[in-house]
C-alpha cells in the first residue's frame, strides 16, 4: 500500500486563551492534557460512561480537526486554537481534571471520528443542547441517549449520520508546521510538492483561471509553476512561481476553504488524494529507488569527504547503509539514527546541492556531469538539458530503442520520449522526467560508451 498523508495525534497544541485576533495569552499544553482540561470543562463527569466517551471523541476530533488543517497557522496566527467557546471550544488553563474523565483520556486520546471514504478527522460540531442548539452533537443529548444503551459510536451517529467511523491509535508525534522551510520551486520533489499539486488542483475546480497540473506526481515542472502563477495572481500575492510560506498557507487555507474541512458539511479527503509518492523516512530492511536516490548521494559526497563512507548503489537499505547514514548525521551534527528522515534528507539534499553547484570550472572533463540537483522535466531549458541530450544521443546510437535526439536544450515532447524509452530500456520507473538515478543510468552509460570509443581507436 503506497505512503498516505494521514493525521497524527499531536504530542502538543499551542492554546490562545480568548478570541483570535484578542490580546491574549498563548499556552502550550500536551494534547492529553488539552483534552481532559476541555472535557472536564464542557461536560459533566456524573453522566453516563458511554455519553462521556461520545462527548471526548467529538472534542478529540474537534481539536484534530483544527491541527491538521492549520486552520489558525493558515491565517498566520501562532495558536492551534482558541478557549472562545463561540467558535472552538472551552479551556480553562489550570483547572481541575476530573479522574473518570482523565481515565477515559488516557484510554481514547488517539481516536478521532472521520466520515467514511475520508481520511480527514471530522469536523464535529457540538453545543450543550439546551441553552444552545446546532446541527451538530447535543451534548446533553447524549446522556439520553447513552441511558437508552447506545455505544459511543452509535451516539455519534445519531448526530453525525450512519456513515461516521473511528480511527483507532493514531500515531502521536512532535508535528511542526507543515511549511517546508523552504521555497518550493521547479525542479523540487517530495511528497510536499504532491500535496501542493493535489490542492491547487482541488481549488482549480472553484477557480478555473487555475490550470490544471495533468500529472500529481511529487515533481515540481512547468505546469505545477504555471498553476502557482496564476494562484498567486487571483488571490494577490507576489507573482514568483515559486511557493514561500505565505503562497504556501495561502493555498492550504483556500483548499480547507473549497472541501468545506472545517465544517459539518465537509466534503472531506479520499484516499487517493492522500496518496504520497515518497516514504516519509527512510530505514534499514527498505529496498527501492528511494534507498538507491539515498545511496547515489552518500556515494558522491564520500568522494569528496573522507569522513564518510562510499556505497554500492544496489537499492538494499542494509547494514552498511546505515552507517553511512550514521557517518552522514555525525559529521552534519543531527541525531545518529541510521534512519532518513525529514532533517536528514533535506540536510543530504542541501550539501548535495552544495557540492556540485562547487565543483571547479571543467571538472568533468569529457565525462558526464553529476545530478545537478534537481529534477529535469518537460518545458524546462538551459545548459543541464543540453548535456542531458548530449548522453542521450549518443546512447541513441548505440541503442536503437532510443530515438535521435536534437541537442536544443530545451525540453520537449521528443526529449521526454527519449527518457521514457531509456528509462524502460533500463528497468527505471518510466516517468519522463530525470531525477538521480535516471541521470546517473545515462551518466553511466554514457561514459561507458565514450570509454569504448576511445578503446577502438
Amino acid at each position: 500500500m503506497p505512503e498516505l498523508d494521514l493525521p497524527v495525534i499531536p504530542q502538543y497544541i499551542t492554546v490562545h486563551l480568548g478570541a483570535p485576533d484578542e490580546a491574549a495569552r498563548n499556552v502550550t499544553v500536551t494534547f492529553v492534557d488539552y483534552i481532559k482540561n476541555v472535557a472536564s470543562s464542557e461536560i459533566y463527569p456524573t453522566w453516563p460512561e458511554n455519553a462521556l466517551r461520545a462527548n471526548i471523541y467529538a472534542i478529540i476530533s474537534f481539536a484534530l480537526n483544527r491541527v491538521y488543517t492549520e486552520y489558525y497557522r493558515s491565517r498566520g496566527y501562532d495558536f492551534d486554537i482558541t478557549n472562545n467557546t463561540a467558535i472552538d471550544q472551552a479551556y480553562v488553563d489550570n483547572r481541575e481534571i476530573y479522574e473518570n474523565i482523565s481515565d477515559i483520556v488516557d484510554e481514547i486520546f488517539n481516536n478521532y471520528v472521520v466520515r467514511r471514504g475520508s481520511v480527514a478527522p471530522y469536523f464535529t460540531q457540538f453545543c450543550n443542547g439546551t441553552t444552545s442548539t446546532c446541527n451538530g452533537l447535543s451534548q446533553w443529548g447524549t446522556v439520553s441517549l447513552a441511558n437508552q444503551g447506545l455505544t459511543p459510536l452509535e451516539i455519534l451517529r445519531a448526530f453525525y449520520g450512519e456513515d461516521i467511523d473511528l480511527v483507532q491509535n493514531a500515531p502521536v508525534q512532535n508535528i511542526t508546521e507543515s511549511y517546508p522551510g523552504v521555497p518550493l520551486k521547479v525542479g523540487d520533489t517530495g511528497n510536499e510538492i504532491k500535496i501542493l499539486q493535489t490542492e491547487l488542483n482541488r481549488i482549480a475546480r472553484n477557480f478555473p483561471a487555475i490550470p490544471t497540473i495533468p500529472e500529481e506526481n511529487g515533481i515540481f515542472g512547468l505546469t505545477t509553476e504555471n498553476s502557482v502563477r496564476e494562484f498567486q495572481r487571483i488571490f494577490g500575492l507576489p507573482v514568483t512561481g515559486q511557493v514561500d510560506k505565505s503562497t504556501w498557507y495561502s493555498i492550504k487555507r483556500y483548499y480547507a476553504g473549497v472541501k468545506n474541512l472545517s465544517d459539518l458539511i465537509s466534503e472531506g479527503i479520499s484516499l487517493e488524494e492522500a496518496q504520497l509518492p515518497y516514504a516519509r523516512q527512510l530505514s534499514e530492511g527498505m529496498t527501492g529507488v528511494e534507498v538507491r536516490v539515498l545511496q547515489y548521494y552518500l556515494n558522491v559526497l564520500s568522494y569528496f569527504n573522507p569522513d564518510l563512507n562510499p556505497l554500492p548503489l544496489d537499492g538494499v537499505f542494509g547494514p552498511q547503509t546505515t552507517a553511512a547514514v550514521r557517518a552522514f548525521q555525525l559529521f552534519y551534527g543531527l541525531p545518529q539514527t541510521g534512519v532518513v528522515d525529514t532533517a536528514t534528507r533535506n540536510t543530504l539534499s542541501k550539501i548535495y546541492v552544495d557540492t556540485v553547484e562547487n565543483l571547479p570550472a571543467g571538472y568533468s572533463g569529457n565525462r558526464a556531469k553529476l545530478y545537478p540537483g534537481y529534477f529535469l522535466s518537460e518545458g524546462m531549458s538551459g545548459e543541464n538539458i543540453r548535456d542531458l541530450q548530449t548522453y542521450l544521443s549518443l546512447i541513441g546510437r548505440t541503442y536503437p530503442e532510443v530515438p535521435p535526439l536534437p541537442i536544443t536544450g530545451y525540453y520537449g515532447g521528443q526529449t521526454r520520449a527519449a527518457v521514457q524509452l531509456f528509462q524502460q530500456l533500463f528497468g527505471l520507473p518510466v516517468t519522463g522526467a530525470v531525477g538521480p538515478i535516471t541521470w546517473y543510468t545515462i551518466a553511466k552509460e554514457y561514459d561507458f560508451l565514450l570509454d569504448e570509443q576511445s578503446a577502438a581507436v
